[in-house]
């Protein structure tokens, strides 16, 4: 029976991938059993890990490494793959607002470490691993250890004390959430994915009674006006039409109109009267406007379509159709001409059935041929996410060079390409389930080997009285900054609770809350937010620790 022993106990290739796939399967059985109305999901991956560690599990440290490394690549790069195509959308829309946010949890989280390192007389190097672990920030703990060391300053308890207080610091976040949820958050705080996209894309009705447009077509009036707007429906004497760009507008006709919200009133001077009828409700039938004219979602799924402007295609003027909707990623876009189309793109198109049928040919529609994945793109941007997260940065007054690491760069290089790829004809698609698929996978893997690294020694250390210091200002720096600023965001910022749980998980570095926020919360919102703010965060965070050691020696 030794090769049974040998199989969990020796260390080799396949003893790790055993462990580190037992550990997964029992974390993710255990992760659905609920506490009330609590589940921890793939987190529980790093508690049994912590549990395998200390009954002394353990797989090789250099294939622990990889294996750990890896799986973080993954999960942020994939993750970045699927916020890209909202992310600049996000943060032109309340973008601003959301990195505040974020910063305000960065710099409170700090000055609450400092305070407490006079308060109890904690040295130094053990409160810069304390404050790395409440913040579940591995790369700002590298950062810590390397200007200790350039300083030569022994640093050792730093990796000690970031691990005691890591597991609070992932269930820290989480508990901070469940609190805001339990008692801070009100109807109007939940906002579901419909209302979100919806904010995006407004539904205007207006009468012609501008004398200055009377007798000109849509594409004469368009260089009248620097906002975004697209006419979907124009009746004339009674009669409802699709117009295209060579359409004429005379006095009194009505037209229906597509544009965001702040850009109604600025409409309203250019067209004339708006009318009071509420087009943005759900209970609309759109097809009974007019019995010819239908409205039917196409896919686009032609590769030679990706990266293409709308207006290329002449859909409009060609067919006789108009577009009312484009759907990516979750984010409703406005389809105006300079719209850069990308695969998987959902096009809401209104028309005859016949031209519709005309268009189908041209946008593809073909949805099996997204099934598959394109898995050059992933391992093309994984290869560049590391590069990048390689370079050393100079920053003035810091002696050290600063990276992005393993978690910054892969995310970047993950929203930059999914957002602009298709400019470059790059097919950077992958379906929902396979994205889930990548992330959930490399989650566990980093969670598996981050647990069985804290493991050994982990409850001798807790048990101390020094170790159990260090757990209390732990949590006290993850939990107290963290539900403050969160409920200021909800109250003052208006922010609703989905993107705050996505802020504040970006903020801390957390991939686990954020795993819980996307199991509870209803839509992308907190992917989104939380792909908005951490890379700010991330490096804030390096730049921090090291200005922290370098200023309070």
């Amino acid at each position: 029976m030794d090769w049974f022993r040998d199989l969990f106990f020796a260390h080799s290739a396949v003893q790790a991938i055993v462990v580190i796939s037992l550990i997964s399967c029992i974390g993710i059985i255990l992760g659905k059993i609920k506490f009330g109305n609590i589940s921890l999901g793939l987190t529980f991956i790093f508690f049994i890990g912590i549990l395998a560690g200390h009954l002394g599990l353990s797989i090789d440290p250099n294939i622990l490494v990889y294996v750990e490394s890896f799986g973080l690549a993954l999960f942020v790069y994939s993750l970045g793959l699927q916020v890209g195509p909202g992310f600049f959308n996000a943060l032109r829309v309340g973008g601003v607002k959301l990195v505040g946010v974020s910063v305000a949890v960065v710099f409170s989280t700090t000055l609450l470490a400092v305070g407490m390192m006079y308060a109890f007389g904690i040295p130094l190097p053990d409160m810069a691993g304390i404050l790395c672990g409440a913040t579940t920030n591995t790369p700002a703990l590298g950062a810590a250890q390397e200007t200790l060391k350039q300083l030569n300053i022994d640093g050792s308890n730093a990796a000690l004390s970031c691990a005691v207080t890591y597991p609070l610091g992932v269930v820290g976040v989480i508990f901070a959430i469940l609190t805001m949820r339990r008692f801070f958050v009100r109807p109007e705080d939940l906002s579901s994915p419909d209302k979100k996209h919806k904010k995006n894309i407004f539904i205007a009705e207006f009468q012609v009674t501008n004398p200055a447009i009377f007798e000109k077509s849509i594409k004469d009036i368009v260089p009248y006006t620097h906002h975004r707007f697209v006419v979907s429906r124009l009746w004339h004497n009674d009669k409802v039409s699709i117009p295209t760009s060579k359409t004429i507008l005379h006095k009194n006709d009505t037209i229906l109109v597509i544009t965001s919200p702040d850009e109604v009133e600025y409409l309203a001077l250019l067209f004339g009267e708006r009318l009071s009828k509420d087009w943005n409700t759900d209970n609309i039938d759109w097809d009974s406007i007019d019995s010819q004219l239908i409205s039917q979602g196409i896919v686009i799924t032609r590769t030679e379509l990706n990266g293409k402007k709308l207006s290329s295609l002449r859909l409009r003027n060609n067919h006789g159709i108009n577009i009312s909707r484009v759907y990516r990623a979750g984010v409703q876009l406005l389809p105006t001409p300079d719209l850069v189309l990308q695969m998987g793109d959902r096009l809401t198109i209104v028309g005859e059935a016949k031209a519709i049928h005309n268009v189908e040919k041209i946008l593809g529609n073909a949805i099996m041929s997204l099934k598959e994945p394109n898995l050059a793109v992933v391992f093309i941007g994984l290869t560049l996410g590391l590069i990048l997260g390689s370079i050393p940065f100079m920053i003035p007054s810091i002696t050290i060079p600063i990276k992005l690491g393993i978690a910054g760069g892969p995310i970047i290089v993950g929203i930059l390409i999914s957002t602009f790829g298709p400019r470059f004809h790059m097919v950077t698609y992958t379906t929902r389930s396979a994205n889930l698929m990548l992330r959930a996978l490399g989650l566990s893997m980093f969670l598996a080997c981050l647990g069985l690294r804290a493991g050994e020694g982990f409850f001798d250390t807790v048990m101390r009285p020094e170790g159990i210091l260090w757990v209390v200002c732990g949590f006290a720096i993850t939990y107290i900054p963290t539900i403050l600023v969160g409920v200021l965001g909800m109250r003052w910022g208006k922010i609703d609770f989905g993107t705050i749980a996505g802020v504040l998980s970006g903020s801390m570095a957390n991939p686990m809350a954020l795993n819980y926020a996307n199991d509870t919360i209803e839509g992308d919102s907190p992917s989104v937010s939380y792909a908005t703010v951490y890379p700010i965060c991330m490096f804030l965070r390096i730049v921090i620790i090291q200005v922290m050691i370098i200023t309070l020696l």
